[in-house]
């Protein structure tokens, strides 16, 4: 797969507390979101107690996503996708970058895009596409048009088949890397409803309540 670019700053402080109440989004003062993830359908036998927590920062022009995990396999990549639904069948999915684990199965990674209620994929039209991967999910050379779709929801995939079955997962491969060979979906926002995924509750264009 492509390596992500290094984190564009240093990164966070592992967090080690997780809200008990995984429904609720944190709104602070300071206009930032917080969330948690969970472990996917999947996931939960053999990594029951993998966990993320999400801040969103919004940065007028750009937003800046921090997220941080833990109970996740050791010296392990994975590979983070912006998604319409966060489970099966998933729709458009929008590959956001890459993070990796530490010897302690924690790691933390800062992402830097358009995270919040505008966040959206539109395809006006067909054109076409260049196949450059052949594996078990080959590139299509053609898109198909569509209307603009919002995405909501995030999602964590296994970078290697082989990684998810050291681990004790499923070895099924999936598209969800930069090379179309991905394993399993670890963590996702399922969460949250499927039409209203948590970065729907970050509004740039929503009115300041008067103090």
């Amino acid at each position: 797969m492509f390596h992500s670019l290094k984190s564009l700053a240093a990164s966070a402080a592992l967090c080690t507390l997780f809200t008990v109440a995984p429904l609720l989004a944190d709104k602070p003062d300071d206009d930032s979101l917080t969330f948690n993830m969970q472990v996917s359908a999947g996931a939960k036998t053999c990594l029951p107690n993998a966990s993320a927590r999400v801040k969103i920062i919004p940065g007028g022009a750009v937003d800046i996503m921090e997220v941080t995990v833990q109970g996740l396999p050791p010296k392990t990549e994975f590979d983070f996708f912006v998604l319409q639904v966060p489970k099966a069948p998933f729709g458009v999915a929008w590959y956001q970058g890459d993070l990796q684990t530490d010897r302690n199965g924690r790691g933390s990674q800062r992402y830097i895009g358009r995270f919040n209620i505008e966040t959206f994929a539109v395809a006006p039209g067909s054109a076409p596409a260049p196949a450059v991967f052949n594996g078990p999910f080959p590139n299509a050379t053609v898109n198909p048009s569509f209307n603009p779709i919002q995405m909501y929801h995030l999602g964590m995939w296994f970078n290697s088949p082989h990684d998810a079955a050291a681990a004790g997962c499923s070895a099924t491969v999936t598209p969800f890397n930069g090379e179309h060979n991905a394993g399993i979906q670890v963590l996702n926002t399922s969460n949250f409803p499927d039409d209203n995924g948590p970065l729907r509750k970050l509004n740039p264009s929503a009115p300041v309540p008067a103090n």
